[in-house]
């Protein structure tokens, strides 16, 4: 494990990702890893319990950015004490719209988004399982994100102390605070590689997003019910 991402998402981290993997500090973990494949899901159920197998999680990566990895930044940072930490940051207010209408909209409120999210859990296990593991992370639980999260101050706020933690929790040498709009020559200077000559990637706005979880979703859906035609319930 070469890279820590302790940034919050909707930080940039899908360009982060890609970023780092265009270094050579990849493959790189990121939140798409688990929506792509379900069954890591339990993994970090385990984690939250205080019963992460590290190495097995990150089988096969050299970094992580994002979250769930960026929940554990302290325990990460203490498993692989030779790994450097990247704090990914936005100005608040662009950060909180982008993350209440992502993330934030997938749990709550009356958006397309979170319906048809709601309506996959109830024909994917699998999928239940994870909006299971949103909820814990980011709203309930002793280890929640922002337990308060109806106001956008409340949302700040949590985003002001989870950034607050990790630059008192990790050495300064070892930490570097950055913006997307920063560019490639702070990456570059903090792990001492050339600047690439292409331009830093830009990936995962918001219409991404969406697409993502409502295309996931609707797939779901459509081989449920193309099960039902095959064997109908009589």
């Amino acid at each position: 494990m070469h890279v820590i991402g302790a940034g919050l998402p909707r930080t940039g981290t899908l360009s982060q990702k890609a970023a780092l993997e265009t270094l050579g500090l990849g493959p790189c973990y990121h939140w798409v890893d688990v929506i792509a494949d379900l069954s890591r899901v339990g993994q970090w159920d385990r984690a939250l319990d205080g019963d992460a197998d590290w190495d097995e999680i990150f089988a096969g990566f050299s970094s992580t950015v994002d979250w769930p990895g960026g929940h554990f930044f302290r325990e990460l940072t203490a498993a692989y004490p030779e790994a450097k930490v990247v704090l990914s940051t936005r100005e608040p207010e662009a950060w909180e719209e982008s993350f209440r209408e992502t993330i934030w909209s997938l749990c709550f409120g009356e958006s397309l988004t979170r319906l048809l999210a709601s309506a996959r859990a109830q024909v994917d296990p699998q999928w239940e399982k994870y909006l299971a593991l949103v909820d814990r992370m980011f709203w309930t639980g002793p280890a929640a994100f922002a337990p308060q999260h109806a106001e956008a101050a409340d949302l700040i706020a949590a985003m002001e102390r989870h950034n607050d933690a990790v630059k008192q929790a990790v050495p300064a040498e070892r930490l570097l605070l950055w913006n997307f709009g920063d560019g490639w020559e702070p990456l570059c200077d903090f792990f001492g590689m050339r600047i690439p000559d292409e331009p830093l990637p830009h990936l995962n706005d918001r219409t991404t997003f969406h697409e993502r979880v409502i295309g996931g979703a609707i797939g779901a859906l459509s081989a449920w019910h193309e099960r039902q035609e095959l064997h109908p319930v009589s």
